[in-house]
């Protein structure tokens, strides 16, 4: 009888909060933080841009109104940038802001002054709707992946290199590594790695495999003619050759 399958471990979503007032920020951060959630404040949009950079991010709460920023101009990049849930607040009387800050993809938003437990409502709310399209493709909800110091962060669509460093990713070499890091010591066909990256959100074409697989061999590893990671198995397909951790 084939043992079950370990569950994964209970991890809370994380939530980065981005305004300029500190009382906000420790409001926020206090009430959230009481409330089953990982908090993370911060005051602007670069303190944003290095936890993002290093951290998994499952939603973010932003001020539209920084007064060293422009909170849309922050709002646009980080929509391009990722799929992260956002949570606008902004003035009760700024209905052009929140209109366009919806119009963005923003998915809610707050006006000030604004009830903690409000916000934690429509936080759950933007999570549990979110959630079955983060699933999709990515079992059990995965987040990021890990492998041999490398990690891929599935929400902004980042990896990062040993040294801590962004590897930038087309949207077909990305497709192709989260095919391969969810299927690590399994050999996989071109086909398959065809069908399985659609999952992902982009088609990654057949003629087009091999030379994909080559870009991605160069960003990991200094010499693409002695493969570490991604294995060719000759007349079989590919092998992602090293474990993979799976961070939920």
């Amino acid at each position: 009888m084939k043992a079950p399958a370990p569950t994964p471990p209970t991890v809370s979503a994380h939530v980065l909060a981005v305004d300029d007032d500190p009382i906000i920020r420790e409001a926020i951060g206090d009430y959230l933080g009481r409330n089953d959630l990982r908090v993370t404040v911060v005051a602007d949009g670069r303190a944003m841009q290095a936890v993002l950079d290093r951290e998994v991010v499952d939603l973010v709460v932003l001020d539209l109104k920084l007064q060293a920023e422009d909170g849309m101009a922050i709002a646009r990049r980080l929509r391009n940038d990722s799929a992260i849930p956002i949570i606008m607040l902004t003035g009760r009387l700024e209905e052009a802001d929140r209109v366009m800050g919806l119009e963005l993809g923003a998915d809610d938003y707050l006006t000030k002054p604004f009830s903690p437990r409000e916000l934690l409502a429509r936080i759950r709310a933007v999570l549990r709707r979110r959630r079955p399209e983060v699933q999709q493709g990515r079992p059990e909800g995965i987040r990021a992946y890990r492998f041999d110091g490398w990690e891929l962060n599935l929400n902004t669509r980042r990896l990062k290199s040993r040294q801590g460093d962004a590897v930038p990713l087309s949207n077909g070499e990305f497709s192709l590594l989260v095919v391969f890091l969810g299927a690590p010591h399994r050999i996989l066909t071109r086909d398959q790695l065809l069908d399985l990256s659609r999952l992902h959100g982009d088609d990654v074409y057949n003629r087009s495999v091999n030379t994909q697989i080559l870009r991605l061999r160069r960003k990991l590893t200094s010499d693409p003619a002695q493969p570490s990671y991604i294995r060719t198995e000759r007349g079989a397909g590919y092998l992602f050759g090293v474990p993979v951790e799976i961070v939920y």
